[in-house]
């Protein structure tokens, strides 16, 4: 039997990968804190910044999360006043999300996670933007692969 070769977890895409998501987190939650909101929450409407009046499952697609993991977020972020659930009019079944003013209002204080994760990765606004398309032709790569079988 060969015995298989240990691969440190620091040469491990996948560790380093969720262990820099993960030190992103811990960066942003102070500044997530005190707007009010949670990343997950943040996700959401950062999706919504990009497409206001999106569906539940549409914006569970964009942030490749399932809806049972959207649904609760939306109901406490319609609770806090940043948006709102409303049924569409013409296919009650779906339920779409807008943004209140004050939803709209939170998106300009949100600079201040991009500008520190710059400041804290040393990366200029190039090497970050290769990276980010690195890692999104990876993620794209992965999700290819997984719904091919």
């Amino acid at each position: 039997m060969v015995e298989p070769t240990l691969l440190p977890l620091d040469s491990q895409l996948c560790f380093s990968i969720y262990s820099t998501a993960i030190a992103i987190n811990r960066a942003y939650k102070p500044m997530l804190d005190a707007l009010g909101v949670t990343y997950t929450q943040y996700l959401v409407l950062s999706a919504l910044w990009e497409h206001d009046g999106m569906t539940i499952s549409a914006i569970s697609e964009r942030l490749w999360l399932e809806p049972s993991t959207i649904t609760p977020a939306v109901k406490r972020l319609e609770a806090a006043g940043f948006l709102t659930r409303q049924r569409n009019k013409t296919d009650e079944r779906l339920v779409q999300v807008f943004l209140t003013d004050k939803g709209n209002q939170l998106h300009a204080q949100t600079g201040c996670l991009t500008d520190t994760l710059l400041r804290r990765s040393g990366f200029s606004v190039e090497d970050m933007v290769k990276l980010n398309d690195t890692v999104q032709k990876l993620r794209s790569g992965m999700h290819h692969a997984s719904s091919a079988g």
